[in-house]
C-alpha cells in the first residue's frame, strides 16, 4: 500500500476538478434512466447517476439532475417535474447503453429522446411518462418532494420517487421468481467516459452478516491475523465465522491429514481453500 495520499479541498480547486475526482472515486453508480413529461404532453428521456434506492416502505428512490458546473443551467428533467410530478426511472442494462448515452445529448426543450435514440415507449399505467419498453426494469413513480441544494453550478436537485408500480422482464427472473443478478446484466457509471458492466467475473458474492455475528478480527490468532500471505479479503471472510472449528473438528481432520505443513504453507493452502469459498476447511488447514 502506497504511503502517499493526494488531499484535496473542493475549495481550494475548480468545481469542474473536484467534480472529476468526486465522480472518478464514487463509482460504480447506478444508472436512472427518468423518463419526464412536461405540461403540454412532450416527453423527455435522460440518465443520472447521482442515483440510488434508499428504502423500501415506501418504496423509495433518489436521484439528483444537478445543475450543469459549466454554465449554472437546469436540466429538462427538473424543469418537468415540477409541472408534472411523476417520473418513470428505468433501468439500464448493457444492450442498452449506447443508445442510453446517445439520449443525454442535450437536445432542444421538446425533442423527444424516445425517438432520437431509439427507444420504444410504453404507455405507463399510474403515471402519465411513458416507460422504455427495452428496459429490463421499470419503476413508475410519484415525485413526493424536490431538495434544491443551491443555486450554483453543479448544486444537487434531490427527486425523492415514491414507486407506485413496478414492471420486471420475465427473462431476468430466477427460477424462484426473484431477480438473478447474472441475467440483469446491468451497467453503471465510473468517471469519465467510463463505464462498468456487471457480468461474467466481474460478479462475486460476499456471505452478508445478518442475524449471525463474525467473530471479528480481534479474535483471529496472531500468527493468522499478522499473516503475511493472506489479504485483507481473505482475513475478513476468516474473521466472519460465527465459530472456530472445535478440538474435535480439528483431531478429525488431522487423522485425515497426516502430512505436517509449514506455517507458511498453511497459509497457501487456506488462501487457495478461501478463494473456492471453503471456509471451514481453510480454518482446519490453518489450525492443524
Amino acid at each position: 500500500m502506497s504511503g502517499k495520499v493526494l488531499t484535496v479541498n473542493p475549495k481550494e480547486v475548480s468545481i469542474g476538478v473536484f467534480h472529476a475526482f468526486m465522480m472518478g472515486a464514487v463509482a460504480p453508480r447506478p444508472i436512472a434512466f427518468a423518463s419526464t413529461q412536461d405540461a403540454e404532453g412532450n416527453v423527455n428521456l435522460a440518465p443520472f447517476s447521482f442515483f440510488n434506492a434508499f428504502g423500501s416502505n415506501p418504496p423509495l428512490l433518489i436521484f439528483s439532475p444537478a445543475r450543469r458546473v459549466r454554465d449554472n443551467t437546469i436540466k429538462h428533467t427538473l424543469e418537468n417535474v415540477y409541472q408534472i410530478d411523476e417520473v418513470v426511472i428505468n433501468i439500464v442494462n448493457y444492450a442498452m447503453v449506447e443508445q442510453m448515452s446517445l439520449a443525454s445529448c442535450e437536445y432542444e426543450r421538446g425533442v423527444n429522446e424516445f425517438e432520437k435514440a431509439g427507444f420504444t415507449p410504453i404507455a405507463s399505467q399510474m403515471v402519465r411518462p411513458p416507460r422504455v419498453a427495452e428496459s429490463p426494469a421499470a419503476f413508475e413513480c410519484k415525485v413526493l418532494q424536490v431538495i434544491e441544494t443551491g443555486q450554483q453550478g453543479g448544486a444537487a436537485n434531490l427527486i425523492l420517487c415514491e414507486v407506485v408500480l413496478a414492471h420486471f422482464r420475465e427473462d431476468i427472473l430466477g427460477l424462484d421468481g426473484k431477480i438473478d443478478t447474472t441475467r440483469l446484466d446491468a451497467v453503471a457509471r465510473m468517471g469519465g467516459d467510463w463505464y462498468c458492466r456487471a457480468h461474467g467475473d466481474a460478479l462475486f458474492e460476499v456471505p452478508k452478516p445478518n442475524e449471525k455475528k463474525g467473530i471479528g478480527f480481534d479474535q483471529l490468532p496472531h500468527s493468522v491475523r499478522h499473516s503475511n500471505i493472506l489479504t485483507g479479503n481473505e482475513l475478513g471472510r476468516l474473521a466472519n465465522i460465527e465459530q472456530l472449528p472445535t478440538a474435535e473438528e480439528i483431531t478429525q481432520y488431522r487423522q485425515i491429514h497426516t502430512t505436517l505443513l509449514t506455517e507458511e504453507a498453511k497459509h497457501i493452502e487456506a488462501s487457495r481453500l478461501l478463494r473456492e469459498q471453503c471456509v471451514k476447511e481453510a480454518w482446519l488447514t490453518l489450525l492443524h
